[in-house]
């Protein structure tokens, strides 16, 4: 692709570590990609659309998010740079959706139609197989995720997030991340405040070891 820059991943290249590509599909989708920019708090999809599009995130981050019988927000996907965003369920099906997918911090994004995909389905047997390993790992991270919440303490479901998207609370809001955990915005701030006292121990625990040696 052109124009691509240094800090930014680009979906050729990501489908090419996944299946190795032949000419003549890298030229069809160079032709068919669709590249956008997007601010923060733009919704790209909310309950009722039907998802057309299937995103990948050259930069950026975004959530999915649906709204419980309480009226409360219930994040279900966090998503960042490298990561294909859709909504599961409506693309696949072509139904309406019953999420948003919310920008929450300015991004590009290359995108391809749901039309566009079948037809690489059809023309390209590497179309097949990438079709077939993108469901499988959208079915296996929904899993994931519900063993996550009902199997993981607090803390845990903290320390994973941290770990999967090491700068989230500089990209969104504490209520975002509390309804992504399953948790009160009180009980993150104490897990918050725990995780900080024990990163101070450890630089304290380190910096004393290297100053004895």
């Amino acid at each position: 692709m052109k124009n691509i820059e240094k800090n930014e991943a680009d979906l050729l290249e990501t489908l090419g570590f996944i299946v190795p590509l032949p000419a003549p599909f890298q030229q069809r989708v160079n032709q068919e990609v669709i590249v956008e920019k997007f601010q923060r708090k733009h919704v790209l999809l909310k309950p009722g659309d039907t998802s057309r599009r299937l995103y990948f995130i050259r930069s950026g981050f975004l959530r999915a998010f649906f709204i419980d019988e309480q009226g409360k927000e219930r994040t279900t996907w966090f998503m960042g740079k490298g990561d294909l965003m859709i909504s599961v369920y409506s693309f696949f099906t072509q139904k309406p959706a019953h999420e948003y997918i919310e920008v929450l911090q300015d991004c590009k994004l290359q995108s391809l139609s749901w039309n566009e995909l079948n037809a690489y389905y059809a023309d390209f047997r590497e179309g097949n197989l990438l079709g077939r390993i993108v469901t499988q790992k959208y079915y296996i991270l929904s899993e994931e995720r519900a063993i996550f919440l009902r199997t993981q303490t607090p803390e845990s479901r903290y320390r994973q997030l941290l770990e999967q998207h090491p700068g989230i609370e500089q990209q969104t809001t504490i209520t975002n991340i509390a309804s992504y955990l399953g948790i009160t915005r009180e009980t993150l701030s104490r897990l918050r405040s725990k995780n900080a006292k024990m990163c101070v121990q450890s630089q304290n625990y380190s910096n004393t070891v290297h100053n004895f040696h």
